[in-house]
């Protein structure tokens, strides 16, 4: 068995309304940060597994993301796999 270190964000869909973003964005021009806009905010999960190889590995945090760590009807994701 391999062992890979996975790094998953997990971020709204564009079309989501983040109230979060949107109180961080409207905060940034109180900073006189005017400048920095459409702030969206997700969130990061990293995480290890032990495969006999990247592709199982990557089918098996695909799964993860799928059932449980991403919302897919609000949220969309994206990781990387690297061994370690």
């Amino acid at each position: 068995m391999i062992k890979f270190q996975a790094e998953i964000d997990v971020m709204p869909k564009k079309e989501i309304l983040d109230p979060q973003g949107k109180a961080v964005t409207g905060s940034m021009k109180n900073l006189g940060l005017a400048e920095i806009q459409n702030i969206r905010i997700g969130k990061h999960i990293s995480l290890e597994i032990e495969a006999p190889t990247a592709e199982i590995a990557h089918a098996k945090v695909e799964e993860a993301c799928k059932n449980l760590l991403a919302n897919l009807i609000m949220e969309s994701y994206t990781f990387k796999i690297e061994a370690v």
